[in-house]
């Protein structure tokens, strides 16, 4: 469901947390990785705590209180057009924020492209016959299941679990960027999405002794006063995002953003 906010009465108040990094998307293997799909130099992760409790609910008012508080102002990054950083540089009129389903606690849940054919037991990604879909060329059955709705295996994920944040980070690195090099096997692809995934979300045990995600994820787009659609980009794209990944219990909030071009190739 979609939610949109222009009202804010400013409950919450943040700080860039400076010395915080993503170890993974750091790590030099990733960043080879995402050098070679085109997405190096495009992606980050900044980090920030925040000073009340927070509730589902209140996710417009928080999102919008983010976008609008001067210390996330002052430090939130974006690529410009010219492939710089830069500071987001607009004030938050309006925000949609729309909730991410977060729920997966084991990479068993990708099994099942191996189960059903799409990946062969060494890892080796099934080819197909080239098609393009948008702008994406499709050359295997994994890119094929999960861009077009008429692939033979498109339903061995359902409409919900293809809303998870785990599957969409997945699918994020598999379609890469603008110049994306694909990968032969599949191992790079789960590894990588591990990583990124494990460090970005917060589990612990519930009352069965079963692992539970406590982190609540959104995907956010902002307007400035004008109408005007400034973030995460003026131009939607399904590989340029902002992922508004929120931790409850600590009171932190990480931002995962990439927009979709041209990588650092260095």
């Amino acid at each position: 469901m979609t939610s949109v906010a222009n009202i804010s009465d400013a409950k919450y108040t943040f700080l860039h947390l400076d010395g915080k990094t993503c170890e993974a998307l750091n790590a030099k293997n990733i960043q080879d990785l995402l050098m070679k799909w085109s997405m190096k130099g495009r992606m980050s992760v900044q980090y920030f705590s925040y000073d009340a409790a927070f509730q589902s609910y209140q996710k417009e008012a928080f999102a919008l209180d983010f976008l609008q508080n001067q210390n996330v102002k002052s430090t939130l990054e974006v690529l410009s057009d010219s492939n710089s950083w830069c500071l987001v540089g607009y004030h938050a009129h309006k925000v949609e924020v729309i909730p991410v389903q977060c729920n997966v606690t084991s990479m068993t849940f990708f099994d099942r492209l191996f189960d059903q054919g799409i990946v062969r037991d060494s890892g080796r990604i099934v080819k197909c016959l080239d098609e393009f879909h948008e702008e994406f060329q499709i050359s295997d059955e994994l890119r094929k299941m999960l861009l077009v709705e008429e692939s033979d295996y498109y339903s061995i994920f359902s409409d919900s679990e293809r809303q998870e944040f785990l599957f969409l980070l997945f699918k994020h690195l598999c379609l890469g960027g603008e110049v994306c090099q694909y990968e032969d096997n599949i191992q790079s692809y789960l590894d990588t999405a591990k990583s990124i995934y494990k460090e970005l979300i917060s589990v612990q045990k519930d009352s069965t002794r079963q692992l539970r995600v406590t982190s609540l994820v959104y995907q956010l787009r902002a307007w400035d006063q004008t109408g005007y659609q400034y973030y995460p980009c003026d131009k939607d794209h399904s590989q340029t995002f902002a992922y508004l990944i929120i931790d409850p219990l600590k009171r932190q909030a990480a931002v995962l953003y990439h927009k979709f071009g041209g990588g650092v190739f260095s």
